[in-house]
């Protein structure tokens, strides 16, 4: 399968697929009667592509016919602007058939905001399958695409994995249109950009790209037209599918595009200036370039004070470290370093591992698969029971486990902290990330206790400061070292202070502000 232009592909020929094309490039006819029958022969006569030929002009001496998608466009939109126009009003009398041409009913006839002439078939199915109405005149080789974009969708919701406790609540929805409705919304500046391209060569999909000119990096923004452009894949049915073929690393269990189901989020970063990257069909927007420390950032961080964001974002990186290092610790402890524990405590575990038949990497080994096999089932069980089985198996289980000698009472503790403490990672995939390398390092501990938990962080540091996201260095503002972007890494300084924007994201315009502009009065810059 190929998934890039001009790469390891030749292309494959068959007739039937060369006919296709051709007829797709093909112009239209003058004759109404010989589109309309080639409409329905290259869809296969699909009972959802609805065709209404009528006749308009004083004497109804001009055959005419719409085109258009069950289910796609808005039929009272097609009634009050297409038909009564040209039907009731031609009839009456307003225009005789000689002043019916076709540049006169695309100029005073048609009342509709979004139309767009086209002369060929590629064009009109292109049109047709994306939601517009087709308008076709008997005698030219014309059409005209009315856009009447409907149906039935989910509509703005509330968030549901990036909630917050103080803010916006809405989120995207599936429909393209709506999603950058709700950016616009926020930022009322002309200098807010949308490209959209069409991905997939069988499903079309459109994909939109969105900056800020004058903030955004040109070399950034070019760089995504480039990688959209090589991608040659049959079908784009979500985000995942375009992260998954622009992403700077693919052998590497870190993500390095950051996705957002909420506007604001996507305003801030791009104010920053980032790109984003939207899907039409996808309830999520990405975010070009990403760091490390952005999977550290929620909403929240930005609509509560600078001391209570600063104690969370702390909070989350102790977090962070519990979940991928906390199994692993204590396997290299108990294992190979018990002088490092108070003896009292030392001679508890052992009383409780007295009777447990396994060392201590396989007691971790199990607990750890267990949980992750319950946690996966409660995902992918029904809302109303999956939260319970999940929980009351986790604990029939973990009880079940010390009282039968599988495991110690210590290790379920252990378990249980570090699963909570992978929570706290607000970014999902960065939590996915974490259990991943959680069993890599529990491994370690278990062959070379904390000499491999050091070994293992010292490669991990290393793999992270060689990872770039559109070129630029992941693990910035750390690596290289930034002091004037500390301000809203780990700590995050009030808001006066927030005067420029990330170095190495916005490389025209830093300053967000003019700085010479009033501060607090007892703040010192």
């Amino acid at each position: 399968m190929r998934f890039f232009k001009n790469r390891y592909y030749q292309p494959l020929s068959g007739k039937h697929s060369e006919d296709r094309v051709s007829d797709e490039k093909d112009g239209l006819k003058a004759n109404l009667k010989e589109n309309v029958q080639k409409v329905k022969e290259m869809l296969g006569g699909s009972d959802d592509i609805i065709v209404r030929e009528f006749r308009i002009g004083k004497d109804g001496d001009l055959k005419t016919a719409i085109i258009y998608t069950d289910g796609l466009i808005d039929e009272s939109a097609v009634q009050n602007f297409i038909l009564e126009s040209l039907m009731f009003h031609i009839q009456k009398g307003d225009m005789s058939a000689e002043e019916s041409s076709f540049s006169r009913l695309k100029d005073s006839v048609l009342t509709v905001a979004d139309l767009k002439e086209f002369s060929d078939y590629s064009t009109l199915f292109s049109s047709l399958l994306s939601g517009n109405v087709i308008f076709l005149l008997d005698g030219y080789p014309q059409g005209l695409a009315l856009g009447m974009k409907g149906g039935k969708d989910r509509g703005v919701t509330e968030a549901t994995v990036e909630n917050t406790v103080r803010g916006p609540k809405e989120a995207y929805s599936e429909s393209l249109r709506t999603n950058t409705a709700l950016l616009r919304r926020i930022i009322n500046d002309q200098n807010l950009w949308f490209e959209t391209k069409k991905l997939g060569t069988v499903t079309k999909t459109n994909v939109s790209i969105a900056y800020i000119k004058g903030i955004a990096n040109n070399k950034v923004v070019e760089e995504v037209r480039k990688r959209l452009d090589r991608i040659e894949i049959d079908s784009i049915l979500e985000t995942g599918y375009v992260e998954e073929l622009i992403q700077d690393e693919t052998y590497t269990p870190f993500p390095t595009i950051f996705h957002t189901e909420r506007p604001d989020v996507t305003a801030a970063n791009l104010l920053e200036g980032r790109v984003a990257i939207f899907v039409d069909g996808s309830p999520n927007a990405l975010l070009v370039p990403s760091l490390f420390v952005q999977f550290f950032q929620t909403a929240d961080d930005y609509y509560q004070r600078a001391d209570i964001t600063t104690l969370l974002r702390f909070l989350r990186f102790v977090g962070f470290f519990i979940a991928l290092l906390g199994p692993s610790l204590y396997i290299a402890i108990t294992t190979f370093h018990q002088e490092m524990l108070p003896t009292p405590l030392l001679l508890n575990l052992a009383a409780q591992r007295e009777g447990v038949p396994f060392p201590a990497f396989v007691e971790a080994l199990l607990m750890e698969v267990t949980f992750e096999i319950l946690r996966e089932a409660g995902v992918r069980m029904p809302k109303t029971i999956g939260q319970a089985v999940s929980i009351v198996g986790t604990l029939v289980i973990g009880t079940a486990a010390v009282d039968a000698g599988i495991v110690s009472a210590a290790m379920v503790i252990v378990v249980a902290i570090t699963a909570i403490s992978s929570f706290i990672v607000s970014s999902f995939n960065l939590s996915i990330s974490v259990r991943m390398l959680r069993f890599i390092f529990m491994g370690l501990a278990a062959s070379f206790g904390l000499f491999g938990i050091i070994v293992g962080l010292i490669a991990l540091t290393l793999h992270l400061c060689s990872l770039r996201s559109f070129g630029v260095p992941y693990m910035s503002p750390f690596g290289p070292f930034i002091a004037e972007d500390q301000k809203d890494a780990i700590l995050r300084m009030p808001r006066w202070r927030l005067f420029s924007r990330p170095r190495l994201i916005s490389q025209k315009n830093v300053e967000r502000e003019d700085t010479a502009s009033p501060k607090p009065p007892n703040s010192r810059k």
